[in-house]
């Protein structure tokens, strides 16, 4: 098991650190940009039951960003402000998927947010996200393992939320059902990089910082077709790479959109604290 110190010293003998750093802005960014996008629908929710509940998955997942970043910190990468706001969008390495606007409009000015795609991406993401933590669970980098394990507490209930919200709203048939089937054509459509690791996916593995890229990707495609067998859904059709890759840093113009307004307290205060 290696801790911070072996890390840093690691990182001066080989690429193990080198690789350890871009796992941890991949997870870092990904919750940290789909934190956002839940915040936007702060009392857009479909009842005031809901409108607290997403808050406040919101928040936790904010804060599982907040602790990857201080794992970047710990190993020299800058503090934990700099690198969630100080970033430039090439410097990102979230999944596009994530970075796109829940719908037209904007949140202060007529959203009409799509709640069926809000349901589907969180679920998927979130699905995709038990199957990571649980490998990182056994991370040969102990601050990772530790982070993931505490994570893991908090997952569990995110993802029984957003089960809940995709079976009922299939199940209930209709226009509910149509709108999201849609939403999972639109989704299933952009998650090639969500369930990627990027050009060191095979060296993260060797270094058994988590599973194979392939391992996990297998496990993720398998529950979602024993849960689409059972709500007679129809089958997802093969992933076909994206024409971006967040993982190589290549984004929407909507993430420079919404790191605008990440952005905005920080440039204008940078002593504040995040």
């Amino acid at each position: 098991m290696i801790n911070v110190k072996n890390a840093l010293e690691a990182r001066k003998n080989n690429n193990y650190s080198d690789v350890l750093v871009e796992l941890l802005y991949q997870l870092a960014d990904d919750d940290f940009i789909l934190a956002f996008r839940g915040s936007e629908w702060l009392g857009l929710a479909p009842h005031i039951e809901e409108d607290v509940a997403f808050s406040s998955i919101t928040q936790n997942m904010m804060g599982h960003a907040y602790m990857y970043y201080q794992l970047l910190e710990q190993l020299g990468e800058g503090s934990v402000d700099e690198l969630a706001h100080g970033r430039m969008g090439p410097q990102r390495k979230n999944a596009v998927l994530l970075e796109k606007a829940n719908g037209t409009g904007t949140y202060l000015k007529s959203p009409k947010f799509d709640w069926a795609y809000t349901v589907v991406r969180h679920y998927f993401y979130d699905l995709n996200k038990k199957i990571k933590l649980d490998s990182l669970s056994n991370s040969s980098y102990e601050p990772l393992r530790q982070a993931a394990v505490n994570i893991r507490k908090e997952q569990f209930y995110h993802l029984v939320h957003w089960e809940t919200w995709f079976k009922q709203l299939i199940e209930a048939g209709g226009e509910a059902k149509t709108r999201m089937i849609a939403a999972v054509e639109n989704v299933w459509t952009d998650f090639y990089d969500v369930l990627s690791l990027g050009p060191q996916g095979e060296e993260m593995a060797n270094f058994q910082l988590i599973d194979k890229e392939k391992a996990m990707k297998g496990k993720f495609i398998a529950m979602l077709e024993e849960l689409f067998q059972k709500l007679q859904l129809p089958s997802l059709p093969n992933l076909v790479e994206t024409r971006l890759n967040g993982r190589k840093g290549e984004h929407t113009d909507e993430l420079e959109k919404a790191l605008a307004t990440l952005t905005e307290v920080y440039k204008q205060a940078p002593a504040s604290t995040w």
